[in-house]
C-alpha cells in the first residue's frame, strides 16, 4: 500500500508522492522563541519528527525545514523586560529549545532558518505583492495585504469572506482599508530598540509574522514544495495568510499537502501560555524520563487531541517497561534492514502508511513483544528494536531503562553528557555545571577522565 496523508486543504486522505522523485521537501512552522518550550510545542515537533523518520524509513530523501521566529512583539517585550538584547534572548532560548527537544530524541531539521536572516527575501516578496496590487502602504506607515483581492482566500481553513466579515472589527487606528487585511511590514515605533528595525523602501520597520514563513519556505525549498505542517492553531490565520502571500506573488500552489497536528489539552482546554495551563518540557523531565514522554506523545495519532496528565504519563511509563522487558530477555539480533515482508513489519508499515498511524503501529510492537516473551527469539527482538527505531523509541539499554525507575534512561543521560561537552567546548561552564547538577539531582554521577565522561547511579 502506498503512503496516504490527510491533506487539510482537501479535507481527505490522499495518496502521497513527492513532486521530485524520491525527494520530499517539507516545511514546518517552528517556534517563536521568547520562552522555554512546553509540551504542546513538543507535540508539534514530535509529530513532524515521526513524519520525517517514516519518510526516510520508506526510502525517501527528506529536506526538512523548521524555522525559528526570532523577531516578534513578544520577543521585543521580553528582552526589554529582562534588560538584554533581542539576540541575547533568542540565542539563550534557542539553546534551551535544542537541549530540551534533543533529550526527547527529536532530530534536528535539515535547515533551521532564523527569520532575521531572511529580511531581504521578505522585502522582495512584499515588493512583488505591491507590484501586483495585493499590498498597499497604509497611512500609519505599515504595508498591508489586501485580502479581498486574493480570490482563493479561505480555501485552507474553509472560512468564507462572509463568515469572516461577521466577526470583523472596524479598523480605525491601524491604517487598514479593510478589517480583514493583515500586516506585511510593521513601521518602526520610537520605543522599539534599534535592533528591531530594518531600513527598506517601505520605511524603517520589521516584517509581519506571516510574511516570514512565506519568504523562508520559498528561499529554502522553492516556490512549491511537498508538505507544509504545523499545529492546528496555525491553520487560520497564519497558514491561510501564507497561501495568500506566496500564491499571490508566484501564481503557483505553495504546498501540495498541508498537515496539522492536534492540541495538547489539560482539563479539556488547549495547553497554552496565554491560558497559563502549560508545563514546560524541562519541568516534565524533572519527573519523567525523556523516552516515557516521547512514547506518551508518539502513541497518540498526530491529528488527535492529546490529554496531558500524570496518570497518562504513568501509564506510558508502564507500557514502555513492557516493551523493554521483552528486549531484556534476549539480546536482540542486529537488523541491517527491516524485512517489510515479515508479517509484523508489514502490519507496522500498513499502519504508518495510513496517515502515520502510530497507535496501530505501537499495537504491533506490543504483539511483537508478546512473541519475544514466548519464544525468546533474538530475531524478533531485533525486529522489535528496529521497528521501535522508526518511532524513535526502544534504542536504549533495556536493563538501564528498567532499573532507572522514574528517572532518566541511558540514551537521555548520553544526550545530556553530549550537551555538557558542547557547553564546555564553548566555554559555557555555568551551563556545563548546571547539567552536571541536574543529573546528580536525578541520581546520576558523572566521572570525567582523559578518555571522556562516564556515568553511574549514585549509591
Amino acid at each position: 500500500m502506498s503512503l496516504r496523508i490527510y491533506n487539510t486543504l482537501s479535507r481527505a486522505l490522499e495518496d502521497f508522492s513527492p513532486l521530485e522523485p524520491s525527494h520530499v521537501r517539507m516545511y514546518v512552522c517552528g517556534m517563536t522563541i521568547y520562552d522555554l518550550c512546553h509540551i504542546g510545542h513538543a507535540r508539534m515537533m514530535m509529530a513532524f519528527d515521526v513524519v520525517q523518520r517514516w519518510l526516510k524509513a520508506s526510502g525517501l530523501r527528506v529536506t526538512y525545514v523548521r524555522n525559528i521566529t526570532d523577531i516578534d512583539d513578544k520577543i521585543i517585550k521580553r528582552a526589554l523586560e529582562r534588560g538584554i538584547t533581542i539576540r541575547q534572548l533568542t540565542d539563550e532560548m534557542i539553546a534551551a529549545m535544542h537541549e530540551d527537544i534533543g533529550r526527547l530524541g527529536i532530530e534536528p531539521p535539515s535547515v533551521e532558518p532564523r527569520a532575521t536572516e531572511y529580511v531581504p527575501q521578505m522585502l522582495s516578496l512584499i515588493g512583488q505583492l505591491e507590484g501586483k496590487g495585493l499590498a498597499y502602504r497604509a497611512s500609519n506607515g505599515d504595508v498591508n495585504y489586501s485580502v479581498r483581492k486574493f480570490a482563493g482566500y479561505g480555501k485552507l481553513s474553509g472560512k468564507s469572506l462572509d463568515e469572516l466579515r461577521a466577526g470583523e472589527r472596524v479598523a480605525v487606528q491601524d491604517g487598514k482599508e479593510d478589517p480583514l487585511d493583515f500586516v506585511l511590514w510593521k513601521s518602526a515605533k520610537p520605543e522599539e530598540p534599534p535592533e528591531a528595525k530594518w531600513d527598506s523602501t517601505f520605511g524603517a520597520g520589521r516584517p509581519g509574522w506571516h510574511i516570514e514563513c512565506s519568504a523562508m519556505s520559498c528561499a529554502t525549498l522553492g516556490e512549491t514544495f511537498d508538505i507544509h505542517g504545523g499545529g492546528a492553531d496555525l491553520q487560520f490565520p497564519h497558514h491561510e495568510n501564507e497561501i495568500a502571500q506566496s500564491e499571490g506573488a508566484t501564481g503557483k500552489p505553495l504546498a501540495k499537502f498541508w498537515m496539522h497536528n492536534g492540541f495538547v489539552r489539560v482539563d479539556n482546554e488547549k495547553m497554552s501560555k496565554s491560558l497559563g495551563n502549560f508545563f514546560t518540557i524541562r519541568d516534565v523531565l524533572q519527573t519523567y524520563d525523556a523516552e516515557t514522554v516521547r512514547f506518551f506523545i508518539v502513541r497518540a495519532h498526530y491529528r488527535s487531541a492529546l490529554n496531558y496528565s500524570d496518570a497518562h504519563l504513568d501509564d506510558a511509563r508502564q507500557a514502555l517497561k513492557r516493551l523493554y522487558t521483552a528486549l531484556s530477555l534476549v539480546a536482540p539480533a542486529e537488523v541491517a534492514a527491516i524485512d517489510w515482508a515479515d508479517p509484523h513489519a508489514a502490519r507496522f508499515k500498513a499502519a504508518m502508511d495510513e496517515d502515520f498511524g502510530t497507535p496501530e503501529a505501537v499495537a504491533v510492537l506490543f504483539d511483537l513483544a508478546g512473541e519475544v516473551n514466548k519464544t525468546r527469539s533474538a530475531a524478533l527482538a531485533g525486529l522489535l528494536k528496529a521497528l521501535g527505531g522508526c518511532l524513535g523509541i526502544l534504542q536504549g539499554d533495556p536493563k538501564t531503562f528498567l532499573q532507572a525507575g522514574a528517572g532518566v534512561n541511558g540514551a537521555d543521560i548520553e544526550a545530556q553528557i553530549a550537551a555538557r561537552a558542547a557547553a564546555k567546548a564553548a566555554k559555557n561552564y555555568a551551563e556545563a555545571d548546571r547539567i552536571r547538577q541536574a543529573l546528580l539531582a536525578q541520581g546520576i554521577v558523572l566521572k570525567d577522565s582523559a578518555a571522556g565522561t562516564t556515568w553511574e547511579a549514585a549509591q
